[in-house]
């Protein structure tokens, strides 16, 4: 992953890029195996992030349920 701080925007551009150069066939045979393991690393990247979002959003609507109560 890049030295500065990702964000998941960036991620998601990153990987669309490489998914249109795979599409497009616009990569080297030697480059394609670097490329593949890069977009795993974003996804990877992707996943933690949406599912850290999804745990806090789920602890602030039972938070907010209990003050209801």
């Amino acid at each position: 992953m890049a030295a500065k701080k990702e964000t998941y925007s960036r991620a998601i551009e990153r990987l669309e890029k490489i998914v249109r150069q795979i599409d497009n066939n616009e990569l080297d045979i030697d480059i394609l195996s670097e490329k593949i393991k890069e977009a795993n690393e974003i996804i990877a990247f992707c996943t933690e992030k949406l599912t850290k979002a999804d745990r806090e959003v789920e602890k602030l609507l039972q938070e907010k349920g209990q003050s209801e109560e």
